[in-house]
């Protein structure tokens, strides 16, 4: 089972939770700066080169832009909460203290951290009032509990070079240039741009386009977008693939996360 708690009057957050899930994603990205606690079963969370077995009680924090994944160990289920939180409002929260959860991804074991974590989900989940839900998600943030443990030190942001081709790459999310047109007018052959897509980022290009167009579905979703238009509007070959590649990053339909159904099942059990 999964659930989306979103608000319009609270652009800034998103809240998921997920129970006796077995769906698994491929390595992704976010544009928020995330946060999760498992709640049941046993996880592997990858994260650049680091690797951690996830526990009952175990809290994760993710920098916006880092690639990663999280998964449950083979043949077995887990539940999970999940915030997704806007990284420019998170950074005039904590104004100078943003640094650092900037610079690393965290792996937390915590029980006061967890706790925490799931009075702060609860409240976003609940008929409290917007002013209510806020002030708690401040002053969740404040006490840092969730950048209190182990920290995963990650590297600086993408070269000029990158940031250039990937600026050119986003500019046509539904025709995107060939990988040895995009390497030749940047002066590289087609290995030397995916060696330097792998290093800076730890995906392909390729990977590395699909996740922007999934981020761009999320947002479009939220909005209300009609399915096969979006498929279309994003590049993709059909609203199958479309909702294959989605399934893959989000662990759930384009559908269900549009809705954001509560009684929606995640059986995206990837063999």
């Amino acid at each position: 089972m999964s659930q989306f708690w979103r608000d319009p009057a609270l652009p800034f957050v998103e809240s998921r939770r997920a129970s006796h899930s077995r769906a698994c994603y491929r390595a992704h990205s976010h544009p928020t700066l995330s946060i999760g606690v498992v709640d049941r079963g046993r996880s592997l969370f990858q994260c650049r080169d680091a690797r951690f077995t996830l526990t009952p009680g175990s809290l994760v924090s993710i920098p916006a832009n880092v690639v990663h994944a999280c998964n449950p160990l083979p043949t077995l289920s887990w539940s999970y909460q999940m915030l997704y939180l806007d990284a420019d409002w998170v950074a005039d929260v904590l104004g100078n203290e943003a640094s650092l959860s900037h610079a690393n991804a965290f792996v937390v074991a915590s029980s006061p951290a967890y706790r925490a974590f799931c009075r702060l989900n609860a409240r976003l989940f609940s008929s409290a009032s917007n002013e209510e839900k806020e002030a708690e998600l401040i002053a969740f943030l404040r006490e840092r509990l969730w950048c209190s443990g182990t920290a995963i030190a990650l590297p600086g942001p993408s070269r000029t070079r990158l940031a250039t081709i990937q600026a050119r790459l986003l500019e046509d999310l539904d025709r995107p240039l060939s990988l040895e047109t995009l390497a030749q007018n940047h002066g590289l052959s087609r290995y030397q741009l995916i060696r330097l897509f792998r290093r800076e980022t730890g995906l392909t290009p390729h990977a590395w386009l699909q996740d922007r167009r999934i981020r761009q579905a999320r947002r479009r979703l939220q909005q209300g977008a009609d399915l096969a238009s979006l498929a279309q509007e994003l590049g993709f070959a059909d609203q199958g693939h479309f909702q294959r590649v989605f399934k893959d990053r989000v662990a759930t339909t384009p559908g269900r996360y549009r809705h954001r159904d509560p009684g929606a099942e995640d059986r995206a059990i990837r063999s």
